[in-house]
């Protein structure tokens, strides 16, 4: 048996209270000189350099300023992140602890992120956990703008680490959001929800995910459903 079992960070392995939103914002006012609301418009389950032109470009910049000046963002979001971010900041969400430990230790699984943050993002919010060894391969925000091609980069990574070709159901995505349950869907991953982002279990599950979980708390059922 061979699991990859890819994670998504934010409201599934962790909150970090809002950190990465406030970085952002700072970011785009310092690089582009504008400001707004969201207006309804959701973070979740889409990647840091989309949200940072999505939303430079609905407050004002032309979208080809914006970018043309995201790498210019992206490296500012990640001096505010570092301000942001402290161990008191992110909270480990329920069973995320023993879960992740629990896999690591299992010879058949490889565990990674699969998320829309970019590396250096991704480490700042996992470092004051402690997990973050525990992922040994990355898929992000800084390989692709576009979530739906993150599952592939994750198992051609795995592939090259382990030597052995995840396919369909040996590889699990973990998320909150029905872009984790759906991005995957190309190559007919496992995905498994959780309701601990913004979205409700009724909201979720017409999206078919294979299991459905309110949060990750009962570590060991989330274990079953990985290994089944």
């Amino acid at each position: 048996m061979h699991r990859l079992v890819l994670f998504d960070i934010d409201c599934t392995l962790i909150d970090a209270h809002g950190a990465g939103g406030r970085a952002i914002f700072r970011a785009i006012a310092d690089t582009y000189g504008v400001r707004g609301e969201l207006d309804g418009y959701s973070f979740h389950g889409r990647t840091d350099p989309a949200i940072i032109v999505e939303l430079a470009t609905r407050w004002g910049t032309p979208e080809a300023v914006a970018r043309d000046r995201l790498a210019t963002c992206l490296a500012r979001y990640v001096e505010v992140l570092r301000d942001e971010i402290t161990p008191d900041e992110v909270e480990l969400l329920p069973g995320v602890g023993e879960l992740v430990t629990a896999l690591a230790c299992d010879r058949r699984v490889v565990l990674g992120v699969l998320t829309g943050n970019i590396d250096d993002g991704l480490a700042l919010k996992l470092a004051p956990t402690g997990l973050l060894p525990h992922f040994k391969v990355h898929a992000s925000g800084s390989d692709s703008a576009l979530r739906p091609e993150l599952p592939a980069i994750a198992v051609e990574r795995a592939q090259r680490l382990t030597g052995y070709g995840y396919s369909g159901k040996e590889v699990v995505v973990i998320g909150d959001t029905p872009a984790d349950i759906l991005c995957g869907a190309g190559l007919a991953v496992r995905a498994i929800a959780v309701a601990t982002g913004r979205h409700t279990l009724a909201e979720l599950a017409p999206y078919g995910p294979d299991y459905l979980f309110a949060d990750l708390g009962d570590w060991r059922a989330v274990v079953e459903a990985i290994l089944a």
